[in-house]
């Protein structure tokens, strides 16, 4: 039978035509097309034909795997019936939660709209326009992310909380022991948000950049005068901030964001203080702080170390939203999420400890965490707030650069 697809046509015009081909190619290896703005500009300059030459992949069945997606999508619109999940997933682990999520949406009677794109393209593309979305339809039915601004924000998601639009239907009712030992309960008291996992951040030190100085064990150690100038912050991952800001606000106020602005040295990206293996330079800093995640890869470093702060690794929370007028539904969804096997590709591929207690999270010996509590939460306006603090931020790394 002849393909509705032109394989002389360039990525962007099929996907355009055909979004639901987006996820397959993405999981072939052209990430760039899970990027609006490389979709465009990728995707214009290259036509099926030439990207299956590039990755030498099979045309015919790359072919058949894109319309194998096409038709499964076109028989469940004919019922009229679609669930919707947006947000984003941290970039060790999209691929594989992507894939178990379509697998799952093939089983079922409706059709599946995933939009999640990788964390480090932040939420932007989510919150424009939230604030004019009126009622419950305008939502999409599921939101996972990381990161405190969208989901407690009074004005866009905490909105619709308030209107009890959204309802845990996980059935975690026991933490990991990992948090129950450290005294950290991340079960909403109120039911309305579900914790999947969390992204912790923690420190890389440059043992070659201490000059004398003590490797420090701790936040409190990194905001004091010693460490001035000398701390390399994930400023660009904007979860993973956002909650770095929340946490030290609530454990040493405003002083402290003005002492985390005075010890900034400069704002580098993980990745980049690993692909470089931190070499003594004018410009390095002495502390990188990271995901956990990223401290896997600069273990080839010897003289890089390794922190788990004593005082806690901040937490930037996994969470779910589900609506409830759906969850029904969507329960089949909803377990997959919560269930085993995403919880030891989170703990496992990604180094984000689940919340389940079967799942091994491979930590530290006693990990302490750093979180600010749901009480907190619900009391401030966290999505005010930091815009607030990271005000406060950029003008104490300004007078500090005085």
């Amino acid at each position: 039978m002849k393909s509705r697809i032109d394989v002389n046509k360039n990525l962007f015009e099929i996907t355009e035509e055909y979004p639901v081909v987006i996820s397959v190619l993405v999981n072939k290896g052209f990430n760039q097309l899970d990027d609006e703005t490389k979709r465009k500009v990728f995707g214009k300059q290259v036509t099926l034909k030439q990207a299956a030459g590039l990755k030498d992949l099979d045309l015919d069945k790359l072919l058949e795997l894109m319309e194998a997606e096409i038709g499964k999508n076109s028989s469940k619109k004919s019922n009229g019936e679609k669930i919707k999940i947006s947000g984003s997933l941290p970039c060790p682990v999209k691929i594989p939660m992507t894939e178990e999520l379509e697998k799952a949406a093939a089983e079922l009677e409706y059709e599946v709209e995933l939009d999640l794109k990788s964390a480090s393209q932040g939420l932007e593309w989510l919150q424009d326009g939230f604030e004019e979305i009126q009622t419950e339809a305008g939502l999409s039915d599921i939101f996972i992310s990381a990161g405190f601004d969208l989901f407690f924000d009074k004005n866009l998601m905490d909105r619709f909380r308030r209107q009890d639009v959204f309802k845990d239907a996980t059935g975690i009712t026991e933490l990991n022991s990992d948090f129950i030992d450290a005294d950290v309960d991340l079960l909403d008291p109120e039911g309305d948000y579900s914790v999947l996992s969390i992204v912790p951040a923690v420190f890389l030190v440059n043992e070659e950049e201490l000059d004398g100085r003590k490797i420090p064990r701790s936040w409190e150690e990194i905001l004091s005068e010693e460490f001035a100038n000398s701390v390399s912050l994930p400023v660009s991952d904007f979860d993973l901030f956002n909650a770095i800001l929340l946490n030290i606000y609530k454990a040493y106020g405003r002083e402290g964001i003005q002492k985390l602005g005075r010890s900034m040295k400069k704002a580098l990206h993980p990745s980049q203080m690993v692909k470089d293996g931190g070499r003594k330079a004018d410009d390095q800093p002495a502390i990188t702080i990271m995901p956990y995640f990223f401290t896997r890869m600069a273990k080839r470093f010897p003289h890089m170390e390794f922190v788990w702060p004593e005082d806690g690794a901040i937490v930037s929370p996994i969470f779910m939203l589900t609506k409830k007028s759906k969850n029904k539904k969507m329960q089949p969804l909803i377990d997959l999420m919560a269930s085993e096997k995403m919880g030891k590709i989170l703990a496992e591929q990604g180094l984000f400890p689940s919340v389940l207690p079967e799942v091994d999270n491979g930590l530290p010996k006693n990990a302490q965490f750093m979180w600010p509590g749901w009480d907190f939460l619900r009391g401030e306006n966290p999505g005010e707030l930091l815009r607030d603090l990271e005000a406060e931020f950029n003008k104490s790394v300004e007078v500090a650069a005085v």
